[in-house]
């Protein structure tokens, strides 16, 4: 329930519920307990319309918020690995994206664990690249006059599989009439086969293939992008070895957002992170019970 509907269900003031709620958080997320945790994803949030973030590291096995810090970069962790390292947990694998803020602390601080660059992430930089493309073949085609690309972008950017049945006709068309798109696009979507490759030896030479098919393309977007994974290769095929990524944080995130928007956001920096840190629980629960 919503802080208003239990102020109005018990005839107290919000002000002194929310200290109910916030005291009952409190007393029960005083200590983040690391027992067990093994893998971990580290990301950022934007929260607020004030650019403010927070950064946070969730145990990807149980779904808990493990952390919550302001800000972004190396320095928002660093309490978290003094945690780490008085619980004395072993930590096997982080998952990040290619940032160099989070892989670099992670290194510093976990040089046992693997660090596996998150592939959704990968995914989403490629779509940026195609993106950043078809704006510039936009550009020149609207200064000759032509309109291919006009209501396509989403169309590039789905995988295949989504694309609707009504619209593979236009997706066909752009790509005939725009070489450059269509390599980069086909591209694209054979890099999403990365990740299904049957051996780890599979698996890096597919990446060292593509690399190499990309680079050749002569497509400037597609370069940049293959000689990013190229310099975060070890990164990328960590992933067979240990399979996880951070599409779990972005469901917390989801939650974090409907969460904040119900509050219409949290002007208690304190509340707020124990908010989060109980955001895990699938049950409602009174204060105090």
């Amino acid at each position: 329930m919503a802080l208003s509907d239990i102020a109005a269900l018990t005839h107290l003031s919000w002000d002194t519920v929310k200290e109910i709620v916030k005291a009952d958080l409190g007393r029960r997320y005083a200590h983040i307990s690391l027992e067990g945790v093994r893998r971990i994803a580290i990301d950022e949030i934007h929260v607020g319309k004030k650019g403010r973030f927070l950064t946070l590291v969730i145990d990807l096995e149980s779904g808990r918020i493990l952390w919550v810090a302001k800000g972004r970069g190396k320095e928002a962790l660093s309490k978290f690995w003094r945690r780490v390292r008085r619980a004395k947990t072993r930590i096997e694998a982080v998952a990040c994206d290619m940032s160099a803020a989070y892989w670099s602390a992670v290194l510093e601080n976990l040089p046992q664990a693997a660090i596996v660059f998150d592939h959704f992430h990968i995914v989403k930089l490629a779509n940026e690249k195609i993106d950043d493309l078809r704006r510039a073949l936009q550009r020149e085609a609207d200064t000759l006059g032509y309109r291919t690309l006009k209501g396509q972008r989403y169309l590039l950017l789905m995988g295949a599989e989504n694309v609707p049945p009504e619209r593979l006709g236009d997706l066909k068309r752009a790509l005939r009439f725009n070489e450059p798109l269509s390599c980069a696009y086909y591209l694209k979507e054979e890099l999403r086969l990365l990740w299904s490759q049957p051996t780890f030896e599979a698996m890096r030479a597919f990446l060292e293939n593509w690399c190499q098919r990309a680079l050749d393309s002569g497509i400037r977007q597609m370069q940049s992008l293959a000689q990013t994974l190229r310099a975060h290769a070890t990164g990328i095929l960590n992933y067979f070895h240990h399979p996880i990524s951070s599409g779990r944080m972005e469901g917390i995130n989801n939650k974090i957002g409907a969460m904040t928007r119900a509050a219409y956001g949290y002007r208690d920096e304190e509340f707020l992170f124990l908010k989060l840190y109980s955001l895990h629980e699938s049950s409602l629960r009174f204060p105090g019970v």
